[in-house]
Order: C-alpha cells, then structure tokens, then sequence
C-alpha cells in the first residue's frame, strides 16, 4: 500500500497536470485501501476475503463550469487521458457561481496534528481466524442459543490524500480492527436474532472477542417470546446502541445542502432552542484514535472541536465553501470528499454529553413504555421531521424492564423528540456516534 508522503505526491501530480493542461484550478483526492477478512460459522471457517484498490479522484474548474472524474487506473498516460476528459467535460458543463476550491486564506498550514489513527500493524489470516472463532464460541456457549449466523473478524489500513492547485497538499493513513458476532435462539416462528460487534483504529484498544460473542448471546436470550404492546402514547428510552441514529438525523438537516435546498425540517432554526437546556452535542475530530477523526477536511480546511448544540441551542451548520458561499457563510470544516463528484459535509467524533442521571432513573421514572434495542426501516422525513420506524426490545412497567417486545412501531417528530429528550448518565465512547442512553417522552408506540 502507497505510503501518505506517495499517496501526497500522487494527488499533487495529477493536479499539476490539469493545470498544465489548461484548467484554471483543480483539486484531487487519492485513496488507498488493503484489508482482510474472516468469518466463522458454527466452528467452521466460511470465507476470507482480501482486498487492495487504488483510486484517484480529480475535479477540475474552468471558469465557473466544473467536473469530477475518477480511475483506478494510475498508468502515467491513463493519468493525462483522465485529465484531458475532465477539461472537455468542464467546458461543457453548466455554470455554477458557488462551486470552487476553498478560500486560500483558509487553508491549513504546516503538518497535520498527529492522531495516532493508524498502528502500522499487519494482521495475519490467522490471528483472525482465531479471533472470529473465539466470538462465535462465547456467543454459542450462552444457554438457549440455537444457532449462529457467524463471528467475523477484520482488520484494515488505508491512506487518504488531497492536494489542491492553491497551495493545500496532505495525506494521512489509519487502520482499523473489528470484531463481531450474530446469533439466534428459540425455534421456528419464535426465533430471534441479536448481534455484538466492536472496532477500534488500534488492535490494544479492541475488545476481547470472548466478551463480544458473549454480549451477543445474552442480548439474544433476552428477546425470546416477546410480547404485545398497546397502542398509545408512552414514554419510549433508546439504547446508546440505537440512540445515536437520532444524531444522524440532527446531521442531516443541519448540513449545507439541506439548508441551501430548503430541504430541512430545521430550516429556520439556527441560534433558537431545538432541545431540553440539559442536552449539548459535541464534534470532535480531533480524539486521538476516533473513528473518524481526521487532520483536515475533504477540501484542506483544518479541523477542531466544536458545540453544535449548546445548551439546547442549535450553534452551527455544517458547511463546505459551496454552501457557506450560497448561504453567505464561512465554511465549517465539515466538507468529506470521495473520488468523484463535489464536496458533500459530514460530523466526525459526534457525541451527546452525558445527563445528570443514572439510566435506572430514567426508566425508574416510567410507568408504562418501552425501551427500544433496534430499529428497522428508514421512515424518516428530511423535510418535514416525521418519524417512523419498526423497533424491538422492552416493555417497561413500573419503573423496570419485563417482557421482551417486537415488531412494534415507533413514531413522532424530530422536533417534538428532541425538545422532550432526556440523555442519561452513562455515555462511553464506542461507536463513530455516541449518545448516552436516551429517554423521550410522549412518542407513539404501536404493535405490529
């Protein structure tokens, strides 16, 4: 796999070829990726898979028409073909006022702070094979487990660069371990199914595969002979595990595109109070080892921490030049880029801080609701903010947790829920997403 000081140079060059070849600027990503795989079922190897690719992404700007390209195919006169079509099609292409590089005054400078995101380990087929086995064992060993559909293990390293013709030009590699099992129990219509898994940028910080399988055997039995639900209006408290969707969907209405195409249901909502004073959502691309940390953005902005939510209030959007041109804003340092097509925006490091209370007082404080484990289906509306999605998990009744419950559907608006959402004690950090556990009130809970 190319090194970031090759995989650097590898963008700077392609750049330097459009602007030789009449483009009036340019910017490109290079993107390298080698990883392997194994998975187990029922004590048995089932797969392993390996793959390397390469990719390069330029976009190039000919007065204000633009176009992106991509190839995998890095042979010196595929590169000048490449950039060659990427100047016809710009000059074919229809105006547009707001796209370009980042302002030049905004650039990051000098060498990207240090994450430790990659630990330069090579993992053999092996040591994972051994680690996907140890998953499903603890995971079949749970009492009343019937059957598995697997333990896996992976592990990963690829590098990232972005070079632009204004003067931007870096590269920075990460790994990544992951470990997972997923199994059933009960028989027959009464079958259930649960899932475990963990990952991590370094293999010292991966949780032990015995815990994770075991956590997916438990989780399983659990949710055996579940029961109906009546219909109403109910309290309804979200597992961390699935809790953090609910941050997606904030993420998604708040981005650039969504409020330039006037396609958020928080349109209007920047600096007003869009939760409980008690709730604040923090990004923080910066965590040394986070899953999506990074040095810089997707168009060589420099990164740093920030409130998206104070207190309830809203702060920021989440912008990339294109927007915050259109809106007339600056850029956030939210901007992600793939190898073809524009800048789009993206979080890093997203957490919810923890709430004042324990998770048992918060659903000590329900009488009658259910504490949701998953969720199913994508009824979400961008637009409008209506929410609706199959789910599983527990009755809750009198303060505890009883019957196991599913097929169930839950429901409301996002800006009902966020204004009545109450985050527990119990934040720790193990998902690119990360919220403590949540309770709302009010939302409408139906049985399938």
């Amino acid at each position: 796999m190319q090194t970031p000081e090759q995989a650097r140079e590898r963008a700077q060059d392609i750049v330097a070829r459009a602007i030789a070849a009449g483009a009036d600027a340019a910017d490109a990503v290079f993107a390298a990726d080698a990883s392997i795989d194994v998975s187990i079922r029922l004590g048995a190897l089932e797969d392993v898979g390996r793959s390397e690719n390469e990719e390069l992404g330029l976009r190039v700007f000919v007065g204000r028409r633009n176009a992106s390209v991509s190839t995998s195919d890095l042979l010196p006169d595929m590169l000048d073909a490449l950039v060659e079509r990427a100047i016809a099609m710009a000059r074919e292409a229809p105006e547009d006022r707001w796209a370009g590089l980042a302002p030049e005054d905004r650039l990051m400078h000098g060498s990207p702070p240090h994450l430790d995101l990659d630990d330069g380990r090579d993992i053999a087929p092996e040591a994972l094979r051994e680690r996907a086995l140890a998953a499903e064992d603890a995971a079949r060993a749970v009492p009343g487990v019937t059957n598995s559909e697997g333990g896996g293990a992976s592990a990963g390293r690829s590098v990232r660069a972005l070079a632009t013709s204004h003067g931007f030009a870096a590269a920075y590699s990460v790994s990544s371990h992951v470990v997972s099992a997923s199994v059933l129990a009960g028989t027959g219509s009464d079958m259930q199914r649960d899932y475990a898994y963990h990952s991590a940028r370094h293999l010292d910080r991966l949780e032990d595969a015995a815990i994770v399988g075991r956590r997916a055997g438990e989780r399983v039995i659990k949710r055996l002979n579940p029961v109906r639900v009546p219909s109403g209006s109910m309290p309804v408290v979200f597992d961390p595990r699935v809790g953090n969707s609910l941050i997606g969907h904030l993420i998604g209405a708040i981005a650039g595109q969504s409020i330039t195409r006037k396609t958020s249901f928080l349109l209007d909502a920047l600096g007003t109070r869009i939760f409980g004073e008690g709730v604040t959502i923090r990004d923080d691309p910066h965590r040394p080892q986070g899953l999506r940390s990074r040095p810089f953005d997707g168009e060589g902005l420099p990164v740093s921490p920030m409130a998206i939510v104070e207190h309830g209030m809203l702060e920021a959007w989440l912008l990339d030049s294109a927007s915050a041109r259109q809106l007339g804003l600056e850029p956030t340092g939210h901007a992600v880029r793939g190898s073809s097509g524009a800048p789009g925006v993206s979080s890093s490091n997203l957490f919810m801080e923890a709430g004042h209370v324990p998770p048992e007082t918060l659903i000590g404080g329900v009488t009658h609701g259910v504490y949701v484990t998953e969720l199913i289906g994508m009824g979400v509306n961008g637009v409008t903010g209506d929410y609706s999605r199959g789910a599983a998990g527990f009755l809750i009744e009198n303060g505890a947790l009883t019957s196991p419950v599913a097929e169930i559907t839950i429901a409301g608006n996002l800006k009902d829920m966020f204004l009545n959402l109450t985050p527990a004690n119990d934040l720790e950090f193990r998902y690119a997403v990360n919220v403590p556990t949540i309770a709302i009130e009010g939302m409408t809970v139906a049985s399938g």
